[in-house]
């Protein structure tokens, strides 16, 4: 019999529905299987446990009094640990923020609750999102559950590995460039990144604001199906937010004959693991022999990708994060005198990848250099988004590889920043443009580990995006296959 942990969120949810295990037995058993795998894994940062079963028995006691407790009911889900909650500590990873305990819960965390799902805890990141390892984490270290001499990617590498390891049915990250994509590919899971604007960022503590956006991790496509259709939609709240609700997506099981994919000349560069070019090849035939169209297409200016994120993105934090001084909330160190005093806090509260990606930021930005760097990259950012429009124009959905490389070792790249930022290589670019992408298991390497699928889409047509997922999903088993132990 397959345990409660290890069972898909949908029939979680309709188990409880029907009252055929509670959801407080559901939740005791996520809570238990954190218990047993967090030593050696290091997903979580904070357990949630009491907030958890009391969440739990509300649920309960809602089907007992025959309400409907909403369509998570008694799922146990994570989230990112930059996703403001209400009375439970929100670090971003970083020691500036280790003992910050929000007031309010951002919007995507307030309708997980309004849906029924119980919030289990809060998982590691690179510190403010910034990383593509998790390894940048001020506060801990997660392994990738497949290997755990192997990073689990970032920066929503312990949302990734809870979900990989079972000690979940899904959660939230979030992606600036790849951060919810990478980790989902080296762990074998789920990740979408929702069209920018799909979702509330409010509550979220911000890296860079143009490109951040919340999206869900799962164990398969229609997990994450429900969970985004939970959380999206527009919010008062959020400026960025956009005045579009998500279609329905109760058609993933549609066929996809007809539908016309672009295979992406400039993603299968030199230097490729060639166990991911195969198993992305094999996918697309995958897809083409249940009736898609594969045709090539060009996306020219995806050569200036990482500079032109890496100028944007650096700016944005740069600024978003000058409100961490030491005055207003979080970590203060004391000095004699109020400059001292900034010093001090940003060089004990920020880490090295932080401190450097600031430091970049503050440059573009600075009198001499704005228009020669970061105008330039906004201008070739509209290029970037032309690319895509023109491929849109003959395509419906692009079909891509995530990463040059399956998961790499830990330590492998901290001392390169430059190979360590090419690991998003293929995953920025949408990002930059504002675009829906999911990535999913198409296979393994000759480690075992997992190769990830990445399907893109045009603006707002996330319906596209996870029918064309499901339906490869449904054609192969990939996605059934768990890591060890």
């Amino acid at each position: 019999m397959t345990a409660l942990n290890e069972l898909s969120l949908r029939e979680t949810v309709a188990r409880v529905r029907r009252r055929e295990v509670s959801a407080t037995e559901v939740t005791r058993a996520a809570l238990a299987r954190i218990a047993a795998v967090e030593p050696a894994l290091g997903a979580f940062l904070t357990v949630c446990e009491p907030q958890a079963l009391a969440a739990a028995a509300a649920v309960d006691r809602a089907l007992a009094a025959g309400e409907d407790p909403g369509p998570l009911a008694g799922a146990a889900v994570a989230l990112k640990d930059n996703i403001c909650t209400a009375g439970i500590r929100t670090t971003a990873g970083s020691r500036m923020l280790e003992r910050f305990v929000p007031a309010y819960d951002a919007t995507v965390a307030a309708r997980l609750r309004a849906a029924g799902a119980v919030l289990v805890g809060k998982c590691n990141l690179d510190e403010f999102a910034m990383g593509s390892s998790t390894e940048n984490s001020a506060l801990g270290v997660t392994r990738n559950p497949w290997d755990p001499e192997r990073v689990p990617g970032g920066s929503s590498g312990g949302s990734a590995a809870a979900v990989a390891a079972c000690e979940c049915h899904a959660a939230l990250g979030t992606d600036t460039g790849g951060s919810i994509r990478l980790p989902a590919g080296f762990c074998g899971v789920v990740g979408l990144k929702p069209t920018y604007g799909r979702v509330s960022r409010f509550g979220v503590i911000a890296y860079a604001s143009s490109l951040d956006q919340v999206g869900p991790i799962a164990r398969d496509v229609a997990d994450a199906a429900l969970v985004l259709a939970a959380i999206a939609g527009p919010d008062p709240r959020d400026a960025t937010s956009a005045p579009h609700p998500l279609p329905p997506l109760d058609g993933l099981d549609g066929p996809v004959r007809g539908l016309r994919l672009g295979l992406p000349r400039e993603y299968f560069v030199e230097g490729m693991q060639p166990a991911v070019e195969t198993a992305v090849r094999a996918a697309v035939r995958v897809l083409e022999g249940l009736g898609a169209v594969v045709e090539p297409v060009s996306l020219p200016h995806t050569e200036h990708a990482v500079a032109t994120y890496y100028l944007v993105a650096t700016a944005e934090a740069s600024s978003n994060l000058a409100r961490y001084d030491g005055v207003r909330y979080g970590l203060r160190v004391p000095a004699a005198s109020l400059g001292e005093m900034y010093e001090a806090t940003r060089a004990a509260g920020f880490g090295a990848e932080v401190t450097r990606r600031i430091m970049l930021g503050t440059y573009v930005l600075s009198k001499g250099y704005y228009d020669a760097w970061y105008l330039k990259a906004q201008q070739v950012r509209t290029l970037i988004r032309r690319d895509f429009e023109a491929a849109f124009a003959r395509c419906d959905a692009l079909v891509t590889p995530v990463a040059p490389t399956t998961a790499f070792r830990r330590g492998e790249r901290l001392a390169d920043p430059l190979t360590m930022y090419l690991s998003d290589i293929f995953t920025i670019s949408v990002n930059l443009a504002g675009l829906p992408a999911l990535v999913l298991p198409c296979g393994v390497d000759e480690a075992g580990l997992p190769i990830g699928l990445q399907i893109v889409g045009r603006p707002f047509d996330e319906p596209t995006v996870l029918r064309t997922a499901a339906a490869y999903e449904g054609a192969t088993d990939w996605h059934a296959r768990r890591p060890p132990g």
